[in-house]
């Protein structure tokens, strides 16, 4: 794979030159039918959240880079810095307490929608992972923090549809059958009829109840 080294740049164009990368590896299109459906290698959502973690907790003062490593089943990214003083490991990986060590630079990132909200950041990345066989690693060390993000498990036991649906919730934490039927092209009694179908499967967990049901994987 290339070797792309990005200096001399704002925070945000380091983003979206890791994103272009990412995508250009561990995206690619399939076309069934007349359907044209984007597949990801590894959930966008979790690089992402993973990239802007370490962007938001690295220590600025420290002259080493953010390291991005690409691999044929992971890619592991490195941020120099450990943790902040006052959070253990387990509150980190748990999503205990949200103490970032450049709060302006998280609030920048929240109000720009790089990440989704403040905090959840380690927890989103385990929740897309959680119906997967293999699971993201963390690792903490005393001057940086490394998080490898695996190739998803793509044989999955369901049907085109099924699968259509499963991407779609791979890119949020949650989400309504509308919103699903929505984005899927599909009419609310199939979406609903899909999602218990998945659900049944171990794929699909549902929350609330009424107007507020959501669903996620």
């Amino acid at each position: 794979m290339d070797r792309i080294i990005v200096k001399n740049k704002s925070i945000f164009d380091m983003f979206d030159s890791a994103c272009t990368m990412f995508n250009k590896y561990y995206t690619y299109e399939e076309i069934r039918g007349i359907n044209r459906n984007r597949i990801e290698l590894i959930p966008e959502s979790a690089f992402r959240e993973a990239l802007a973690n370490a962007l938001i907790h690295r220590t600025w003062d420290d002259t080493h880079n953010i390291r991005i490593f690409t691999y044929n089943d992971k890619i592991e990214i490195i941020s120099p810095g450990g943790l902040v003083h006052s959070i253990s490991k387990e509150e980190y990986l748990n999503g205990q307490v949200s103490k970032p060590r450049n709060p302006i630079l998280a609030n920048i990132f929240f109000r720009l929608k790089y990440v989704e909200m403040f905090g959840t950041g380690i927890l989103m990345i385990k929740q897309l992972y959680q119906n997967m066989k293999f699971k993201p690693d963390f690792k903490i060390y005393e001057n940086s923090i490394s998080i490898v993000l695996p190739l998803v498990d793509l044989k999955l036991n369901v049907s085109v549809d099924e699968e259509q649906i499963i991407n779609y919730l791979s890119n949020c934490i949650h989400s309504s059958s509308s919103d699903i039927a929505k984005s899927c092209g599909y009419t609310k009694d199939k979406t609903l009829r899909l999602l218990k179908l998945l659900q049944s499967k171990g794929y699909v967990k549902v929350s609330g109840n009424g107007k507020e049901t959501k669903y996620s994987i």
